[in-house]
């Protein structure tokens, strides 16, 4: 039966979208730790700005055909964006070669608080208390999921602080952008994703020499490693577009938070497909209670004063026009 009213069809909406930011963001992941690990494509960041191009060229074909109006966005923010973005690709994967892994997984979990922290201070939102220890259960339960050995060094914090925080940025700015100039997904991406793969790739190889030692242009390519390649930047198309319609309609925080189910989604997939000693009760017991967090979280978040904005939402400029693409953004004080 087909939804009835506004309500039912924006359910309906949300799930469709976190669904499809679930699947292409798992998807990708698979896809690139078979690319990198069986045959040995160690450069992500000029994969990203392959990615990145291609979310271009699906961008422009689509304006092409007409379903993505024009619309504008300041230079200086998208050149503030870009700065966020890439710092925060970069910094990632610094982080994770100066880190040990357990180290990575709890910068990765801060991204949660700074997010909140973000949107507390730009955007006075007013978390309820259920809906803060909603968000603590779920940082606990994710953390015993993939936290192990922790050890840190200056150099390694320094990279995982300026990753934590333009990436916080950089999503916070997604939504930020889509509500102060009512740019649509499709829009947003059509004005960001050029400026991120020009960058991408005309710093990429360079970035991933002094990663790896290893130049990208000497990599033996073959058939079936040029495949995965274009699998990979295929369902990055899906994986941009998921993230901002996602980021669009909800908040960074909230990305952050029901995002780790991705995490849980990961750790039991590559428990099949890579093997069987990564998965025991332990991790077990850290998926059901980050579960039930994200159960909590989207049960205290939604209900009145869970998760609200204490001042006037911020004025926007009219650009979406009829008969273009949109992702039916909704803003009011919830969100």
């Amino acid at each position: 039966m087909a939804p009835t009213n506004k309500a039912d069809r924006k359910a309906v909406v949300d799930v469709s979208a976190w669904m499809f930011n679930v699947v292409t963001s798992v998807g990708i992941i698979m896809v690139n730790k078979a690319l990198m690990a069986t045959y040995g494509f160690s450069f992500a960041t000029t994969l990203t700005g392959l990615h990145f191009a291609t979310t271009t060229l699906m961008t422009a074909v689509l304006r092409w055909l007409g379903y993505i109006q024009s619309s504008h966005l300041p230079l200086g923010e998208l050149l503030k964006f870009v700065l966020f973005a890439n710092f925060s690709i970069v910094g990632m994967n610094v982080s994770l070669m100066w880190n040990s892994v357990g180290f990575y997984q709890i910068a990765k979990l801060s991204m949660i608080p700074v997010s909140c922290f973000l949107e507390v201070v730009m955007d006075k939102i007013r978390y309820s208390r259920d809906t803060k220890l909603s968000i603590a259960v779920v940082l606990v339960g994710v953390g015993v999921c993939t936290v192990t050995d922790v050890s840190v060094n200056t150099k390694g914090f320094v990279a995982a602080f300026i990753a934590v925080w333009s990436t916080s940025l950089q999503q916070y700015y997604v939504h930020h952008l889509q509500r102060r100039y009512n740019l649509s997904s499709f829009n947003l991406l059509g004005h960001t994703a050029p400026a991120q793969a020009g960058t991408l790739l005309l710093l990429g190889p360079f970035v991933d020499y002094w990663l790896t030692s290893k130049r990208v242009d000497a990599y033996s390519y073959n058939l079936v490693s040029s495949m995965f390649i274009i699998l990979s930047c295929t369902i990055a198309v899906g994986t941009n577009l998921s993230q901002f319609i996602c980021i669009g309609r909800f908040t960074a925080v909230s990305f952050q938070v029901l995002g780790h189910m991705k995490t849980i989604l990961v750790l039991i997939m590559g428990f099949f497909f890579f093997g069987k000693e990564g998965l025991n009760l332990h991790v077990v017991l850290g998926m059901i209670i980050a579960v039930a967090g994200m159960i909590w979280y989207g049960n205290a978040s939604s209900k009145p004063g869970g998760k609200e904005r204490r001042s006037p939402s911020l004025p926007t400029t009219r650009q979406q026009k009829p008969g273009s693409l949109s992702d039916s953004n909704e803003h009011d004080a919830k969100v």
